[in-house]
């Protein structure tokens, strides 16, 4: 064992660094899902017309999703720790600012506001991790911690958006954060440290340009597939302009001194591997929320807090799971883990297919959440771990953001296509099927989530053939390259 890491083991404040960027996390992992439920309210308070609704999560989305690649880079030149604080307190006068929007324009900014800070405050709380955690067990259980909030946060972002609409204000859902921002930004003054990449830190101003626009085009162009088709002139502009972009990119990260991106950084097949994992699990678990939250509301007729609450089972599987999950990643290494992983919240979706208008939720849908969750936590773990494999330090914050990424690319993708699905199948359904007469809509709408549930799990088990052609490393090659970070 290296000098570094006994000294890593005596570091008393570890485990409440760890505890500092797991409400940043939580926080982050809260705002993606927490204001779903409050839209209807927020609509109705500041006249938002249901054309422009998406926004309240879409500029979140957008900002979010292509700043993330500069924000891990500003992380790594400027100082991981300093652009955490920066973050933290940023996100806290952007949320202020959305709890008191008093016009809609001032609440998408607010929410665009959000996702930037968020950009930044991402990649430096993983990088942060990567670097504190030296010892092969305890980094296991450290990327447990936010392997189990990155899965769960979503369904507990549901359940306090639910229960903070119904009984306070949907403007309390943005107005939480503030506090919680504050407090954490305070405790990792005192207990986070700081750790910048050593070597040229220049910036690539082309590199950032084109990745920024280009994953801006390319989230803007899936959002519109989502809303508008895929066929609409918008969606097909965007995606088109985002191709060019992204080659453009690649071409400049292969010429430059300094890459915003090294290829270097995904080229290595774990942690190459672990990105398309992570696009394609991303893709498969965010029509799941969004589908089930439709079905439980629309056609089950539960309340936004019911339906929120009707989401606790995965949260709590996730729970459970990721602490085996962190257990078993050193002695087994990830891919034992990974590929049952997703074969089993695979299945779990395919379960959910099972779903009419006429099933109950203790029957048909807690068993599939049990399952899923299961599943994602053996998959949410190790994957954190292998998408920062032997990453030097230079690269730490934007190996973390290209996590992040390709997990928001992925969602943004898997509503698009998956909304196309739904709505494709329902319409077949409905005409099909019209001697059921008034009854025909509940049963046209739940055969295409259905549907959508199907392609989700067909997601799903591609990823496992992702992971288990990719990830090469054993628990052995785990335990020699953890903290290669430090070096």
């Amino acid at each position: 064992m290296s000098k570094t890491v006994q000294d890593q083991t005596l570091d008393p404040t570890r485990w409440r660094t760890l505890f500092v960027v797991a409400i940043s996390q939580l926080m982050i992992v809260l705002d993606s899902s927490i204001m779903n439920i409050a839209i209807p309210s927020a609509k109705i308070d500041l006249g938002i017309s249901d054309a422009n609704q998406q926004w309240v999560i879409t500029a979140y989305t957008l900002a979010f999703g292509s700043l993330l690649l500069l924000g891990g880079r500003i992380g790594d030149y400027m100082g991981r720790k300093k652009i955490f604080l920066v973050g933290l307190i940023g996100f806290a006068a952007a949320s202020a600012l959305g709890g008191i929007a008093s016009t809609q324009g001032l609440l998408f900014a607010s929410r665009a506001l959000q996702g930037v800070f968020a950009a930044l405050l991402a990649p430096a709380a993983l990088a942060i991790i990567s670097v504190t955690f030296s010892v092969p067990s305890e980094r296991a259980k450290a990327f447990g911690v936010i392997g189990a909030i990155s899965g769960g946060g979503a369904a507990i972002g549901l359940i306090l958006g639910g229960t903070l609409t119904q009984y306070a204000s949907w403007r309390w859902c943005l107005g939480v954060n503030t506090p919680i921002a504050i407090l954490a930004a305070i405790l990792a003054i005192k207990f986070v440290h700081e750790s910048k990449a050593s070597g040229d830190n220049t910036y690539d101003i082309p590199g950032v340009i084109t990745a920024t626009a280009g994953l801006f085009s390319l989230t803007y162009g899936f959002n519109e597939a989502a809303t508008k088709g895929w066929s609409s002139t918008p969606t097909i502009a965007f995606l088109a302009i985002a191709v060019v972009l992204l080659i453009v990119f690649v071409a400049i990260e292969k010429k430059v001194t300094n890459p915003l991106m090294p290829l270097r950084v995904i080229t290595e097949r774990n942690r190459g591997g672990s990105y398309l994992g992570s696009l394609v699990v991303g893709a498969g678990l965010f029509s799941m929320f969004l589908f089930l939250g439709l079905y439980l509301q629309v056609i089950l007729g539960f309340s936004p807090l019911k339906s929120g609450f009707a989401f606790l089972p995965f949260t709590a599987g996730i729970i459970v799971f990721a602490g085996i999950a962190s257990q078993l990643l050193p002695k087994v290494g990830p891919k034992p883990l990974m590929v049952p992983g997703l074969i089993f919240a695979g299945i779990g979706l395919l379960l959910l297919t099972r779903i009419t208008p006429e099933t109950a939720y203790f029957t048909h849908v807690v068993p599939s959440l049990l399952i899923m969750s299961s599943g994602m936590a053996l998959v949410f773990i190790p994957l954190t771990s292998t998408s920062l494999h032997g990453v030097s330090n230079h690269d730490t914050g934007v190996a973390s953001a290209m996590l992040n990424t390709s997990q928001q690319i992925g969602g943004s993708l898997g509503t698009a296509l998956l909304n196309t699905v739904a709505a494709t199948a329902t319409t077949t359904y409905a005409a099909a099927n019209t001697e059921l007469g008034k009854a025909v809509m509940p049963f046209a709408m739940t055969h295409g989530f259905t549907v959508a549930f199907k392609f989700s799990a067909a997601l799903l088990f591609a990823g496992a053939v992702v992971l288990f052609f990719f990830i090469n490393i054993g628990k052995e090659s785990l335990v020699e390259t953890e903290g290669a970070g430090l070096h």
